[in-house]
């Protein structure tokens, strides 16, 4: 219920409104930031994390962080992603799978994790601990090594996103691993089909 005080001046009534404090502006969080790496120019693609020293096995490296919002949500910002890449637009996806009824929008400035790209032989993969998202490395990596995950994208649409990690084991696309051989066959398939086509 808003407060209104009544005063007296002169035989006329006025209202009197007392003035309420502003609210606070919303503090933006700061990037994250990791002690084990940092970001700087990729070979893969854009920018990269890279180790500041030796990471030994297990080690949890940062924190992927973001907006949390409805797989609906989720789904609909897909769309609008998938309408900017047709234009030309930036066509990354930096949307994590977190459960069955939660996604996380890590395309924010301050989710520092986001710059880890994709390889076919990876150095880290992602670890969801009690509702929380982290880069965690599967071996030891050494100093001023990139840091890489496999992104685990599905097969459908896999001719969208094209990998450049460089690994001897690359598959062309960013593919999750238990699906790369589809790739390879229909690699292959193609291969073939159009040397049956040439003169």
């Amino acid at each position: 219920m808003s407060l209104m005080l009544l005063g007296r001046c002169d035989g006329l009534c006025y209202e009197v409104r007392p003035t309420m404090p502003k609210k606070a502006a919303k503090k933006k969080p700061q990037p994250t930031r990791s002690e084990w790496a940092a970001v700087r120019g990729s070979q893969i693609h854009g920018r990269g994390m890279f180790a500041k020293k030796t990471i030994p096995k297990g080690t949890r490296v940062i924190e992927y962080t973001g907006e949390r919002i409805t797989k609906a949500e989720g789904w609909r910002r897909e769309l609008a992603r998938q309408e900017r890449a047709g234009r030309g637009a930036d066509g990354c996806i930096y949307i994590f799978e977190l459960n069955t009824k939660v996604d996380i929008d890590g395309s924010v400035r301050w989710n520092t994790a986001r710059y880890i790209n994709h390889s076919c032989e990876p150095n880290c993969e992602s670890q969801v601990v009690r509702g929380r998202v982290w880069i965690v490395a599967i071996g030891e990596i050494g100093p001023g090594d990139e840091l890489s995950y496999d992104y685990y994208y599905d097969y459908e649409h896999y001719h969208e996103h094209p990998c450049r990690c460089g690994a001897k084991s690359c598959a062309g696309y960013i593919v999750k691993a238990p699906l790369r051989w589809r790739v390879r066959h229909a690699a292959r398939k193609g291969k073939k089909k159009g040397a049956r086509q040439a003169p």
